[in-house]
């Protein structure tokens, strides 16, 4: 029987502190201090370009529009940029699994699959290994230019970026005592973040509680409504161009043909058998009906 009392992950804890310790030296916090772009640096519209050559090209145009409404607009729609710009900042070597995307918009109140309410990062889709310095340096920037979109102070946004530092190795200090398993399923709660968001401003609270009761009342059920209707006793998706184009109305004849419904039956089954043994058991108890791009 395995013992999680003290693990290899927490009894490893002084090695690892020592580990960090030795790499401060080479790497000292100093360093992160100052960023300026090298000569060489690639043009920000071609990273972009490139990352989208293999997207769905006729959202491209929503995409690069929601954009240059802001510069934050901006910040969380060029991850590729910023990454690219990191790469040649100082790191300590020590890697870890990134958000890849870490920005304050990037952060949600949502239900976990066991129906809890938590505060968390709400989109994984740039998720890499990588350099931990990465994700808290995008994210610490982007209190920065989110401050002064919203007409902040520089002494505000400082503050708020030394604060997303400041919480950050709270919370790793925190991680660094817990056991292996503790740290995998850590999360933040609900209740928690109303605890803190009490402290905040008139504002503060009520964009808080407005937060979490949309987080509370958004069900499945709402959601199945406004995506789809019924249409001879079967539900299929609602039409939204371009955002979301039911299958059926982007295939030709020939291709309606092949793409029958033992087709998708066949594409469904195939995503039910990717996921773990225990997800699959309930997705199992539905079918599909529709598929939407």
């Amino acid at each position: 029987m395995a013992d999680h009392t003290k693990d290899k992950y927490q009894s490893g804890s002084e090695g690892r502190l020592t580990k960090g310790k030795e790499k401060r030296k080479l790497i000292p916090r100093s360093a992160h201090g100052d960023w300026a772009p090298s000569s060489d640096r690639p043009d920000p519209i071609s990273l972009l370009q490139a990352e989208d050559a293999g997207r769905l090209q006729h959202l491209l145009p929503i995409k690069y529009g929601r954009m240059i409404e802001s510069p934050f607009a901006f910040l969380r729609g060029s991850a590729v940029v910023m990454a690219a710009d990191l790469a040649g900042t100082p790191i300590t070597g020590l890697d870890t699994q990134l958000c890849g995307d870490a920005h304050l918009a990037n952060f949600g109140v949502f239900a976990t699959p066991e129906r809890q309410l938590v505060f968390e990062v709400n989109d994984f889709n740039e998720t890499y290994p990588g350099p931990w310095e990465w994700d808290l340096k995008r994210l610490a920037a982007s209190a920065v230019v989110a401050g002064r979109d919203n007409g902040f102070s520089e002494k505000d946004n400082r503050e708020a970026a030394e604060g997303v530092v400041e919480a950050y190795a709270k919370a790793m200090k925190r991680l660094s005592e817990a056991t292996a398993l503790e740290a995998w399923y850590y999360h933040i709660k609900v209740d928690d973040v109303q605890k803190v968001l009490a402290k905040a401003s008139k504002e503060g609270k009520k964009s808080a509680r407005k937060m979490v009761h949309k987080a509370r009342t958004k069900t499945q059920e709402q959601t199945l409504e406004k995506l789809t209707t019924v249409e001879d006793g079967r539900r299929r998706i609602v039409s939204n161009p371009p955002l979301l184009v039911p299958l059926r109305e982007l295939l030709s004849e020939e291709e309606k043909e092949h793409f029958t419904g033992e087709r998708i039956r066949k594409d469904w089954g195939e995503y039910v058998d990717s996921l773990p043994p225990e997800r699959r058991r309930l997705i199992r108890r539905y079918h599909a009906t529709d598929m939407a791009l």
